[in-house]
């Protein structure tokens, strides 16, 4: 490479008037009158969306294919097509209550990468591609990241298309409805490398005053069902050191559930978010209290150490009182951490821009972890007005909006060569 098309390459920005026009007009599809997007998967509104996504695909040179769970692969070519592609992407669905930019963002500034590329007739020695994944938000079917999930083999194609939302309608038979039921079989796709540029989600980047976050990896979840049982009795009667008050245990957990978060920094996250009260009467002791606990860390290795944390002090707490306490597992998603050349090169991207930038992890989950399991894979964020997401009032900033891209624009060229 001579060194005038270097710099020239160093010198490419996104046009991000562009991008954030296609941003706005993605959202009228589905538009709520609190300003949000209501664009559930497999719907109606989903295959227009859909539809028009792969409109600007086109018209920006690309081919498009569509899998067999209705992911979609928006291509273009590589002096060299043999290689695997570089591919971003995220995906358009929405929650019931949802914003203009969860997932949307991702899936159009790869898009706009590409307009950028086809604007200053840069060829990339690798393909570049743009994904869009079917139903990761999960809102309408479950799994949620489903067509992630079965692209990685996490779990079968069988068993997404018998999900049914809650009128006994099945995704195989929306995916036909619509028309997105692709011939290729998910996950018979090659990828080089995979980056996702998404809003934060969260308010760690607005609070630090950071224009860009540098994804390092996913926190691993650990879900329970919690059950504390002591015994109802008349709240007059009985007295205090007489009582087995099976909410003021509890409450003494859920409180510890923090503590361990504390205890295990700096990405620890310890949540209650689920109570129930039994016999829940305003003059009845409480006799059983069951409750959700939510533990989350950034490596396996920490979300152990805070499960046996929790279970230890819950023996404890058991032990003192008399009062049996139960802790069962209902569910678990392993931390993924994220490539380091993937890593690296988003984070050169930003310190060649000139954009502030922080380390991050994402407490929420994306589409990048299944891929990661297939690929090198890394991530983008940028801030979200006070860390708001799955709500109408969802906002973020057109400069961060470009920023991202722009990151992801140098990063993916990295990885694609020039």
């Amino acid at each position: 490479m001579d060194t005038k098309v270097k710099t020239d390459i160093d010198k490419l920005r996104i046009n991000g008037e562009r991008l954030w026009d296609s941003l706005m007009e993605l959202a009228q599809i589905g538009a709520t009158p609190k300003g949000g997007v209501c664009r559930l998967t497999l719907t109606d509104l989903d295959k227009q969306g859909r539809d028009l996504v792969t409109r600007w695909a086109r018209e920006a040179g690309m081919s498009v294919t569509i899998d067999q769970i209705g992911n979609g692969f928006m291509r273009r070519p590589g002096r060299n097509n043999s290689l695997p592609p570089i591919m971003t992407g995220s995906h358009i669905d929405t929650q019931p209550t949802g914003g203009k930019f969860d997932g949307n963002y991702g899936v159009l500034a790869g898009i706009e990468v590409v307009r950028t590329l086809n604007d200053h007739g840069i060829e990339t020695e690798a393909p570049i591609e743009v994904a869009f994944w079917t139903n990761e938000e999960g809102s309408r079917f479950v799994p949620v990241m489903m067509g992630s999930g079965v692209f990685a083999k996490a779990f079968t194609l069988e068993h997404a298309y018998a999900a049914t939302d809650t009128e006994g309608k099945t995704v195989k038979g929306e995916l036909e409805r619509i028309g997105y039921v692709g011939d290729q079989v998910p996950g018979d796709h090659p990828i080089g490398a995979y980056f996702e540029t998404h809003i934060e989600q969260g308010p760690v980047l607005e609070d630090h005053d950071k224009t860009i976050g540098v994804v390092t990896g996913v926190l691993g979840i650990r879900w329970y069902d919690c059950t504390v049982t002591g015994m109802e009795a008349h709240a007059g009667p009985t007295p205090m050191a007489l009582r087995k008050d099976a909410l003021q245990v509890a409450t003494h957990l859920m409180q510890e559930v923090v503590a361990c978060a504390h205890r295990h920094p700096p990405h620890g996250r310890g949540t209650v978010g689920m109570v129930q009260v039994h016999p829940n009467s305003r003059n009845v002791i409480p006799g059983q209290v069951k409750f959700s606990i939510d533990l989350r860390n950034a490596t396996d290795a920490l979300c152990e150490s805070m499960d046996q944390d929790i279970r230890a002090v819950a023996a404890k707490l058991s032990a003192d009182t008399g009062l049996p306490i139960t802790i069962e597992q209902v569910s678990a998603y392993p931390a993924q951490v994220f490539h380091a050349d993937c890593v690296d090169a988003v984070a050169r991207a930003a310190a060649k821009l000139g954009y502030s930038n922080m380390p991050a992890v994402s407490g929420a989950g994306h589409d990048a972890v299944y891929m990661a399991r297939l690929a090198p894979a890394g991530m983008v964020f940028i801030p979200c007005k006070d860390g708001i997401s799955h709500n109408e009032i969802e906002d973020a900033k057109p400069e961060h909006i470009t920023a991202g891209c722009n990151v992801l624009l140098h990063a993916m060229l990295e990885r694609a060569g020039t």
